[in-house]
């Protein structure tokens, strides 16, 4: 039963469905909460820098594509390979946002999880003019900031934009990455602090050195973001 059950949910018209019922039900949450942004003029600030990679925490994502407020703003966003990306890439596309497969993590498992393809698809995106979102952390490791986002800047140019987007309201999972559900019907708040720039010639020093700004970039976002929608108890890290 275990088994029909999980290849049930593995199916194609069941993935497709999930995909649909996730994508309408955080237009729904996007719809009933009132965001405020940090800073106010966020976009004046952002849309001259596109376009920019986009990072955020792993298990916060959901409420992601909902910072694409024009249709002018071209973006893409990095899912993983594995089954249960599948309707979380069906829903980003429903709500606008491209998508390309495969691994951000940038450690063994890179070649075979698709990394490298995915690399170049993103560097192509970016090149091509179209925003690239995609999570910060490492598979597995919550709130641990990996390369992947300081080597495509490198490689690009282009500079990383880590932002924090939360609800007043959600429901938190006890996984590896304490997903957040975010729920309707409450205060959001989006909270970007500074971009950050990697120099075409950084050296393993310099990359790791930004990857951690980065991270203490994201960990502040997240602390600011909730302190905002009056849940400052509720921030990780």
């Amino acid at each position: 039963m275990k088994r029909l059950f999980r290849d049930l949910l593995r199916s194609g018209f069941v993935q497709r469905a999930l995909g649909v019922l996730a994508a309408e039900y955080l237009r729904l949450v996007w719809y009933t909460n009132r965001f405020s942004y940090q800073p106010h003029d966020v976009y004046g600030i952002v849309e001259p820098l596109m376009p920019a990679i986009f990072v955020f925490w792993h298990g916060q994502h959901f409420m992601t594509p909902f910072i694409k407020t024009k249709e002018s703003y071209r973006a893409k966003v990095l899912i993983s390979r594995h089954r249960d990306g599948e309707f979380n890439a069906i829903a980003a596309e429903r709500l606008g946002i491209g998508t390309i497969r495969g691994s951000g993590d940038h450690g063994g498992a890179f070649h075979r999880k698709g990394g490298v393809g995915a690399f170049l698809e993103m560097v192509r995106a970016l090149e091509d003019g179209c925003n690239m979102a995609t999570t910060a952390d490492v598979p597995k490791r919550a709130r641990v900031a990996g390369l992947g986002a300081i080597m495509l800047a490198r490689e690009t140019g282009r500079p990383i934009i880590p932002f924090a987007m939360v609800t007043s309201r959600f429901i938190r999972l006890k996984n590896w990455d304490s997903t957040t559900i975010n729920l309707p019907f409450g205060r959001g708040a989006v909270v970007g602090i500074e971009p950050v720039y990697v120099p075409p010639d950084a050296d393993a020093a310099t990359m790791e050195k930004l990857r951690q700004h980065v991270e203490e970039l994201l960990n502040e976002a997240t602390r600011r973001a909730y302190a905002a929608v009056g849940r400052p108890e509720a921030a990780l890290g």
